[in-house]
Parts: structure tokens; C-alpha cells; sequence
């Protein structure tokens, strides 16, 4: 790639919404390197809204993935016919260079299949790296945020330094939320929250959250707004209920509203979900409660602090050996909470009183 002037390259990471949000820099580093290249960047259908915006993505490719599964159960002509025209699309863009940033068989196949000259894949799975003409490994302890992908940059001899997550809001994205809050008697200045996830243990206890919400309006006198998807519903409901100056957005706002709330919060606390990952795209200063996941120890953005009980057991991700009882998150206490985000925002404050 050094000998182009503007090599075409495709980055393939289809999900998870954190994923992608730590991932994205990687487009900033191409553009920084490469200057004339164009960027093209597949994503699953329903978080392209993440990757529309990126002002270095030059083209975004989007996975109908549910909408083909339904088609090979209702008309497997049509969707064999939709298949190969996508990989047409693929083929016809000559990528010189395509990267692998999920490292699982069905980003690999991608890969594969768009006929790029150079195929590069993070740390792949599931026999995907057969695939490959390069595959860099990257150590899953790291406690950088974005380890990972920094790996994966400096393997390309990209640019490393200021690898921040890239989430653009529009104009449009701020004024929904905002009218969406407004409807629900949210004005002025709000503290954000995302506590849910799809495991069970990277939840933080509902006691412990309805705690923190009573905290937080005694410390801090701001309405707290629940953040969420539409299967969450339910369970902000039962946690706002009590709450005068809760309420919950579940549902109601697209990805990139969900981001424009974060954008303009006073705070954000949050267990390991993508929406707490948004927060070091904006430095909106947050509180991250890690437990039986730990993404990362040191965010990008100074304004992120990490909780986490470094127990003897903890990360354990998906074999958790404590029968249930999950002690790194029960141990993190809503004043402990409480005490970091007051450091935060008393240093945020500071910071302010001394910008020019």
C-alpha cells in the first residue's frame, strides 16, 4: 500500500454497538496515512447510523442480515440473487486492502469474498484466518481502551497517537433528543445512564442503581435519564418507578439520538455496554462499572473513570464462578459511585475555570 497514492480500502466490523464505537478509529488513522484513499466500511443493518456520520468513511456498506435470513426461509432464489449481487458490489470497488477487524467467520467471509489484494484480520476465530494473508494478534489484557485496534494500526503502520472513538451527531440527531426529553420533563441539565446489557453479569444490582438515583438527586439536583433499546423497556420502567426525577428513554430514540443524550450530558454512569463506550467520543465525563468484563482500565478520553474490583476471579466473561452472586459489580457501592463522579465533574468544573 505504501506505492499508492489512494488505495481502496474496506473495513469490515459488522457489530457490537461498543465494537464498532472503539473501532472507529481506525478510519481516522487510514485517512491520516493515507491522505486519497477511500474508505469503505460494512456494518449489520440497524447500527449503520454509527458509521454514517464518520467524516473519513467515504462509503458505508450495510449487512441485511435479518432481512436475509427471512428471504432463505421465504425465497432462497431471491436471496441468492441478492447475495451475489452484494458481492458484486464488493468486487467491483477493486479494494487493494481489506481488514478483518471482528476476526469472526462471518466478517472473515466478507473479507473473502470483496477479492481484495491484501487481507488483514484481528486476532481471527472460527477458521476465518485461512482466509487471510496476514493476521495480527492482540493481547487481551491490555488496559487501553481501543487496545485492540491500536494493535491493529500499528501492524499497518498507521498513526497511533490521539486514537479516540469518532461519533459524529447531527444537527437533526440533537434536536430529536432534545424535543424527546423535553416531552418528558427533562430541561437544562441531566445525568445519563446505561445500565443495561445482554448478559446478566454486567448488570450492576437494581437496588444499587435505584440508590444512585437518589444520590444523585440529592448531590447533584439533575434529572437522571435511563438509556436503552426497546427490550429494555420494562425493566427502566420498574427502575424509574419511585423516582420523581427519573425517566427512561428506552426505545424511543434511534443510536445516534441515544448519542446526542450522551453528548449533552452533565454525566454518564454505565456497566459495559456500547452506550458507555459513547461517552469518550464526546468526553462527557463518566463513571464505568466493570466487573466480570473489563474492556478496558484506561479510556481515551480523560473524563472516563473506570470501577473496577480487581478480584481474584474477575474478568471471568462468560464462565463466571460465583454461583450467581457476581461480587465485582455488588461490591461496587452507589456512594462509591456517587464519590468518583463529583471528582469528575468538581475537575471538569476546574478545567473550564481555566480554559482561554
Amino acid at each position: 500500500l505504501t506505492s499508492l497514492g489512494w488505495p481502496r480500502v474496506l473495513v469490515v466490523r459488522l457489530s457490537a454497538i461498543g465494537d464498532i464505537v472503539m473501532a472507529s478509529p481506525l478510519a481516522s488513522a487510514l485517512r491520516r496515512r493515507y491522505p486519497s484513499a477511500r474508505i469503505s466500511w460494512l456494518v449489520e443493518e440497524g447500527l449503520e447510523g454509527l458509521v454514517a456520520t464518520h467524516p473519513e468513511v467515504d462509503d458505508l456498506l450495510v449487512w441485511p442480515r435479518r432481512r436475509w435470513s427471512n428471504l432463505k426461509n421465504t425465497s432462497r432464489r431471491q436471496w441468492l440473487g441478492e447475495v451475489m449481487a452484494f458481492v458484486r458490489t464488493l468486487r467491483r470497488a477493486q479494494f487493494d486492502l481489506a481488514i478483518d477487524a471482528q476476526g469472526l467467520l462471518k466478517s472473515g467471509l466478507w473479507v473473502r469474498l470483496s477479492g481484495a489484494t491484501e487481507r488483514v484480520a484481528l486476532n481471527p476465530r472460527e477458521g476465518s484466518g485461512l482466509w487471510m494473508h496476514r493476521k495480527v494478534q492482540s493481547p487481551l489484557d491490555d488496559p487501553r481502551m481501543s487496545s485492540e485496534y491500536l494493535d491493529l494500526a500499528a501492524a499497518l503502520e498507521l498513526p497511533t497517537d490521539g486514537f479516540q472513538p469518532v461519533l459524529v451527531t447531527t444537527p437533526t440527531d440533537r434536536l430529536s433528543a432534545r424535543r424527546l426529553l423535553e416531552s418528558k420533563g427533562v430541561e437544562g441539565d441531566y445525568v445519563a445512564v446505561a445500565p443495561f446489557t445482554t448478559r446478566p453479569q454486567k448488570h450492576w444490582p437494581m437496588s444499587h442503581w435505584k440508590q444512585l438515583f437518589q444520590l444523585f438527586e440529592h448531590a447533584l439536583g439533575w434529572p437522571v435519564v435511563v438509556l436503552g433499546g426497546p427490550a429494555d423497556r420494562a425493566h427502566a420502567s420498574r427502575l424509574v418507578e419511585g423516582h420523581a426525577q427519573a425517566v427512561h428513554a428506552c426505545g424511543d430514540l434511534s443510536l445516534r439520538e441515544s448519542a446526542a443524550v450522551i453528548e449533552g450530558a452533565r454525566l454518564l454512569t454505565g456497566v459495559d455496554t456500547g452506550l458507555t463506550h459513547m461517552a469518550a467520543a464526546f468526553d462527557t465525563p463518566a463513571v464505568a462499572l466493570f466487573g466480570s468484563t473489563r474492556p478496558y482500565l484506561n479510556s481515551s478520553s480523560p473524563a472516563t473513570h473506570v470501577i473496577y474490583h480487581d478480584l481474584f476471579c474477575a474478568p471471568c466473561r462468560r464462565n463466571p464462578t460465583c454461583a450467581g452472586r457476581f461480587d465485582c459489580l455488588t461490591g461496587i457501592s452507589p456512594e462509591e459511585v456517587l464519590a468518583h463522579a463529583q471528582r469528575l465533574l468538581a475537575a471538569g468544573a476546574l478545567q473550564r475555570c481555566w480554559m482561554p
